[in-house]
């Protein structure tokens, strides 16, 4: 990492600790994942702000606030795997992949998919495996999951994501759309039991079913 990439890095950090308390595991997950990376060309210099970005098929990569929240939420300390249900640019997967040993990546739109695998390779990020399908239907070949995080807004989740949720201690993390509202919200699953709790609004693109070869 080069000195003015590690300088940006630290004034995202303190951008981030203005708004959020984080623990270091977190912080230098952060830390070590260069956002400029994953944003398209023209928005280079917007890469460390704390703004969502555009990136093709209208769709977007999240402010990194959002993401540590979302991260923060899954309480990822002691968890082993994680899949994540819309992987985008892969920013989210690239945080998740400093902080559990396997992550699993689905992503229903072929062209953004092909670009996150081209940046995970050249990161050498090895622990994350990605998959191009209708993420509603999960990963059942390397279920159960101890942590699901969904990155698009839904109005309730699907039976067959929350049989894919370990259940000891499994916790599951989606924007849920109420009315006109969607919230941040953490399920906690112990064997039959489910657990919800809000933890505050935010703004998603709404969740799309099939694949998608647009670019």
């Amino acid at each position: 990492m080069s000195n003015l990439v590690a300088l940006r890095q630290r004034k995202l950090l303190e951008e981030l600790l203005k708004r959020e308390n984080l623990d270091d595991s977190i912080l230098n997950a952060f830390f070590e994942t260069d956002r400029s990376v994953f944003v398209p060309r023209g928005f280079k210099n917007s890469a460390n702000s704390l703004n969502a970005l555009p990136l093709q098929a209208e769709q977007w990569i999240s402010s990194p606030l959002t993401v540590a929240k979302m991260t923060k939420a899954l309480e990822p300390k002691g968890a082993d795997s994680v899949l994540e249900i819309g992987c985008g640019s892969g920013y989210q997967a690239a945080i998740l992949s400093k902080l559990f040993r396997r992550v699993f990546t689905i992503e229903r739109i072929e062209g953004l998919l092909a670009e996150a695998r081209t940046i995970f390779k050249q990161l050498g990020l090895v622990n994350i495996n990605t998959k191009l399908d209708d993420g509603m239907l999960g990963w059942m070949e390397f279920a159960k999951f101890d942590r699901i995080l969904l990155s698009a807004s839904i109005e309730d989740i699907p039976q067959n994501i929350f049989d894919q949720l370990s259940e000891n201690d499994g916790v599951l993390v989606s924007p849920i759309t109420v009315g006109n509202k969607q919230i941040i919200t953490k399920y906690r699953k112990n064997r039959y039991m489910i657990v919800k709790e809000e933890v505050e609004e935010c703004l998603f693109v709404p969740i799309q079913r099939g694949v998608s070869k647009l670019n």
